[in-house]
């Protein structure tokens, strides 16, 4: 399709604040003229014969919700039941100190850990933080996985 160049000559059309055009589509020349608009019906004008036109409207895009985090039972990696990761005592968990993004787990349910001992690796502020346990005991629940965004104070590691 080649546009040749707006009509500046119709005075009376523009007057009626309509654009006109002239196209040349495969040897065939059109002048076309733009209208009213309403909504999405146009006024157009093609060669002197004028159509009412639909425009599809404009779909919205789509509003998608930020996941921040997971619920910290429903993150575990572990094949426990669904019903035991509800039931997991995050009093004992070693928490999020500040929002970040796990990127690495050393520990699994069963191990034992010591005080100091480094549980979980997370980002923050582009910083790896190694995050270490604050009690001696045994790993009852890793309630992240890695990749995961967690919040401030999040559960990440239930130590009993």
């Amino acid at each position: 399709m080649e546009r040749l160049c707006p009509d500046n000559d119709s005075t009376s059309l523009n007057q009626n604040k309509m654009k006109e055009y002239k196209y040349t589509i495969n040897g065939t020349k059109y002048e076309v003229a733009i209208g009213d608009i309403e909504e999405n019906i146009v006024t157009v004008t093609v060669n002197g014969e004028e159509y009412k036109v639909e425009m599809e409207k404009e779909a919205e895009p789509e509003k998608k919700k930020p996941v921040l985090g997971k619920p910290a039972a429903a993150a575990s990696t572990s094949d426990e039941p669904a019903a035991n990761k509800a039931a997991v005592n995050k009093n004992n968990a070693v928490k999020a100190p500040l929002p970040g993004v796990i990127t690495d787990i050393k520990v699994a349910v069963g191990d034992e850990v010591q005080v100091g001992d480094t549980i979980v690796v997370l980002e923050a502020m582009k910083m790896a933080n190694n995050l270490q346990a604050e009690k001696a005991g045994k790993v009852t629940a890793v309630c992240v996985k890695i990749g995961e965004s967690v919040m401030e104070d999040d559960a990440l590691v239930v130590i009993e």
